[in-house]
């Protein structure tokens, strides 16, 4: 068997795409990282950002040299001079802001999980289609040059017929009733923070779209999904896959085929090593690109200026098609291990 090797990644530099002017939602974590990466590896212009609070929308501001600070979403999308904004929010207010946004002809990427449940997530993605707007899920893991080598193996055939995908997210926290991921009114639990992670790359490197999801899991003393194991079938091919809110598990991935599989290192869905192993123990290895951590968010919001300037229905790399997808499966792994958030009775 000859020495295996891996194309080169495909993915523009961020710092290439035009620029546009960004509104953020929020002004937790997540909205500081992006907040922090924009500026460090973009040409993109943060020029609002709102919060619940006046307070806190200023202290954001100040520290990342923001013009505007706004006192709710509503007070920010007035400004006509924002393209886009950011949706940083909890998961359970990524509908409602989502869909306020794009009502006031924004532009929006909203944090993974995409929404509450798939009934949301059509919602948003069929106003923004009939609005002629791009809402893109913020998967940062699909946008990263890593996953376009991942990409070109597969569609290539490097790996032959894909038999087995394995991933797993778990990280620790302290049971904390008050803790956004215990809190079932945020649509807290394992599955949305953490799970969507392998659930989104095993449907990204399983053949075909056809889905079988079978989940099973544990409830914390709130009613959220502390632990979830998944397996998920397109086929032939099979998918195990696991999260939890328990314990720091080792966070790696693998795709295995035919001919060859594919190994991404620990923290599997950022910049990280992957390896390409033949059946004979030849190996090839990509180490991630020169973005790392969380400041490789910057590939996400700049492909998402490039479909603006390009005029794109929709993005190649995270199409609609697979935002409603993975909501659906995680719509079902709830189901399964008997998660109902308040309110989608209501629907």
């Amino acid at each position: 068997m000859s020495t295996p090797s891996l194309p080169a990644p495909r993915t523009p530099e961020p710092s290439d795409a035009p620029s546009l002017r960004w509104g953020i939602s929020s002004t937790g974590g997540i909205a500081a990282s992006m907040a922090d990466t924009l500026r460090r590896h973009t040409r993109q212009e943060i020029v609002a950002v709102s919060s619940r609070s006046q307070a806190s929308a200023d202290r954001f501001a100040a520290a990342w040299e923001i013009p505007r600070a706004h006192e709710g979403l509503d007070a920010m999308l007035a400004d006509d001079t924002i393209d886009v904004v950011y949706i940083a929010s909890p998961h359970s207010q990524h509908h409602a802001d989502a869909m306020a946004a794009l009502r006031a002809g924004k532009h929006v990427l909203v944090e993974k999980a995409f929404t509450r449940d798939a009934a949301q997530a059509k919602e948003v993605l069929d106003t923004a289609h009939a609005a002629n707007l791009i809402a893109l899920e913020a998967m940062w893991t699909r946008f990263l040059p890593g996953s376009d080598v991942i990409r070109q193996l597969l569609e290539d055939g490097a790996l032959g017929e894909v038999r087995t995908v394995l991933a797993d997210h778990g990280q620790w926290f302290a049971p904390d009733p008050t803790h956004r991921l215990y809190a079932p009114e945020l649509a807290g639990g394992a599955l949305l923070d953490l799970g969507v992670y392998p659930l989104s790359f095993a449907d990204f490197a399983l053949p075909g779209v056809e889905r079988e999801l079978t989940a099973s899991g544990d409830l914390t003393d709130t009613g959220v999904d502390r632990q979830v194991t998944m397996t998920l079938r397109s086929g032939a091919a099979y998918a195990a896959l696991s999260t939890t809110l328990a314990a720091r598990t080792p966070t790696t991935a693998s795709i295995s085929g035919t001919l060859a599989r594919v190994e991404l290192e620990p923290d599997f869905y950022l910049p990280t090593r992957i390896t390409l192993i033949a059946r004979d123990g030849e190996r090839a290895s990509y180490d991630g690109g020169s973005i790392r951590g969380h400041e490789a968010m910057a590939y996400e919001a700049a492909h998402l200026a490039q479909l603006v300037a390009d005029g794109a229905s929709e993005s190649p790399l995270m199409p609609p098609s697979a935002t409603l997808r993975v909501m659906t499966l995680l719509d079902r792994a709830r189901a399964d291990v008997g998660v109902v958030y308040p309110g989608e009775g209501d629907r």
